[in-house]
C-alpha cells in the first residue's frame, strides 16, 4: 500500500495511504475500496464514497475492522455513532492539518510518536505503531533501534518471561533483549535465521513478547501474566498461498529469487 507503482511518492499521498489502510489494518477492506471507489488518494478523497461503501460492507456482515489490535473510537465530526465515520473525520484533520509535514521536519522516532499521540484518540500503542509504519515508508528515515513503546500484549509478555519484570522499564527490558539477541543465540545454541542479515529491531522483539503472551495461555495457562487473559480470541484460517515478501527498499536486503511463501 505504501509502494505501489501506480502512485507517487509525494508526501501526502504516502501519509494517507499509510494512516488509511493502518486505521483498518486489513487487506480486504484496503481491497474492497479500491474496487468500489477507485484508487486511493488524497487528492481523489471522498469521504462520503468510502464511508458508504464501509457501512453497506457491515451490513452485510463484513468485518472492516482488523482484530489485530483495537482502534479506539473517536469523536469528530457527526458520526451518528457509527465508528469509521469518526476515523475518516480523524484522517481528514491530519491531511488538513498538514501533519506529514511536521513528521517530515522530526529528528527522531520518538518526535513522530509524540506528534501522533497529540492527535485525537491515538493512544501511545497505536502511535508507536503508526510511527513505525511510517518509518517503513519514504517520508521519514529515523533509526528504529532509538526508541520502543511497548504495547499490552508485549507487556503481558514481559510478565510471563521475568519474575522482577515490575522493577524494570518494559522499554528497556526490550531494548536488553534486542541488543544481546547474538549473545543469548550462541548462548543456547540457536541457528538463528535472520532477515536476510537485517538483525531483530526493537519493533521485532515487541511484537515476539505480545506473541508470547498469546501463545503460552495455550502452551503454559498456569501462568497468568499481567493482563491475566486465559483464552486466544483469534484462530488461524488458511486463506491459500501468501504472496512473495516485500520489504521495504531502504533496507537493502538481498531477497534469492528463489524465496517464495508460497505453498
Amino acid at each position: 500500500m505504501i509502494y505501489e507503482p501506480n502512485f507517487d511518492q509525494d508526501p501526502a499521498e504516502v501519509f494517507f495511504r499509510t494512516i488509511l489502510f493502518k486505521v483498518f489494518n486489513k487487506i480486504e477492506t484496503w481491497e474492497i475500496l479500491t474496487e468500489q471507489v477507485g484508487a486511493l488518494s488524497w487528492k481523489a478523497f471522498r469521504p462520503a464514497a468510502i464511508d458508504k461503501v464501509l457501512s453497506k460492507a457491515q451490513q452485510n456482515g463484513g468485518r472492516i475492522y482488523s482484530a489485530a489490535y483495537i482502534m479506539p473510537p473517536v469523536k469528530l465530526g457527526p458520526t451518528g455513532g457509527v465508528k469509521h465515520r469518526g476515523h475518516l473525520a480523524l484522517l481528514e484533520l491530519m491531511m488538513r492539518e498538514r501533519v506529514y509535514e511536521r513528521i517530515q521536519e522530526t529528528k527522531s522516532l520518538k518526535q513522530v510518536y509524540e506528534i501522533l499521540t497529540a492527535l485525537p484518540s491515538i493512544g501511545p500503542f497505536l502511535g508507536y505503531q503508526l510511527a513505525i509504519d511510517l518509518n517503513y515508508s519514504s517520508l521519514i528515515h529515523h533509526e528504529e533501534s532509538d526508541f520502543v513503546v511497548a504495547g499490552p500484549g508485549a507487556l503481558d509478555g514481559i510478565s510471563k518471561c521475568f519474575v522482577n519484570a515490575d522493577n524494570l522499564q518494559p522499554a528497556d527490558i526490550i531494548e536488553f533483549m534486542t541488543d544481546r539477541q547474538e549473545l543469548e543465540f550462541e548462548r543456547l545454541g540457536l541457528n538463528f535465521k535472520s532477515l536476510f542479515g537485517r538483525r531483530l529491531q526493537l519493533i521485532d522483539c515487541q511484537n515476539l513478547f505480545c506473541e508470547i503472551s498469546k501463545y503460552s495461555r495455550v502452551s503454559h495457562p498456569d501462568i497468568n501474566g499481567r493482563a491475566g487473559r486465559t483464552r486466544i480470541k483469534q484462530s488461524f484460517r488458511d486463506h491459500g498461498d501468501v504472496p512473495r515478501p516485500f520489504f521495504p527498499p531502504k533496507w537493502n536486503l538481498v531477497v534469492p529469487t528463489s524465496v517464495s511463501l508460497t505453498r
